[in-house]
């Protein structure tokens, strides 16, 4: 572990409590350049938009699971085709029918948590493998397990700093950013989908209620 890069995350995470998202994503750009790389759903565009802004080296990091709805492949498309960012779409080892050969198939009812690992944190942490630092566009409003992200903090298992710059930003903050940088936004969201996940395992429902419905299953564990 780099203590003196752990120290200086958590250090920056206090003196960045508070200030805009923008600053926080532009210290992040100016302490580690191209050894930052950014997170991004597809959900919506911001946090990508944000980082368009102030450089356009920094690369943005996509996990293709290979179970994502045809509307969020064609948000990240439409991502990749309007902004001048390298876009990395990270892929599991297996494919889905590879998975199914091997594990049996729907992994995603009988172990959703490997199906999770192998799908979505495997590629991740192989993707983010190269950078020193990473950022999400993560919020404190999404779930009770997400009310205390740091805006800066330590990303223990990897090794690496984690940026958060919306993590204080309310569902109204992003609404907003979108509508004044028209920001593309995956159509789900306008179809009963307020967060997006693989097909399979995600509902329609309010906030994050409509992942894993039915099950204890929160999050996927990439954070």
């Amino acid at each position: 572990m780099d203590a003196a890069l752990k120290a200086r995350a958590l250090r920056a995470g206090d003196e960045l409590e508070g200030a805009p998202a923008e600053e926080i994503l532009q210290w992040a750009a100016d302490e580690f350049g191209t050894g930052l790389v950014v997170a991004a759903s597809m959900a919506e565009a911001v946090l990508v938009d944000m980082l368009a802004r102030i450089r356009s080296d920094v690369p943005v990091v996509f996990i293709d699971t290979g179970y994502h709805f045809a509307e969020t492949i064609g948000t990240r498309d439409a991502v990749a085709h309007t902004y001048s960012l390298p876009i990395i779409s990270a892929r599991p080892q297996l494919t889905v029918v590879g998975q199914d050969a091997v594990h049996g198939p729907r992994l995603y009812e009988s172990d959703p948590d490997l199906c999770c690992r192998m799908r979505k944190i495997v590629p991740l942490d192989r993707a983010l493998a190269p950078y020193r630092a990473w950022a999400a566009g993560s919020r404190r409003v999404e779930s009770a397990g997400r009310k205390s992200l740091p805006v800066v903090g330590w990303d223990q298992r990897r090794g690496k700093v984690k940026i958060h710059p919306l993590a204080t930003w309310t569902d109204e903050d992003v609404e907003r950013y979108v509508q004044e940088h028209n920001v593309i936004v995956n159509p789900l969201l306008s179809d009963g989908y307020e967060s997006v996940g693989c097909w399979p395992c995600t509902q329609r429902g309010a906030g994050r209620d409509g992942r894993w419905a039915g099950t204890t299953k929160t999050e996927c564990g990439i954070h």
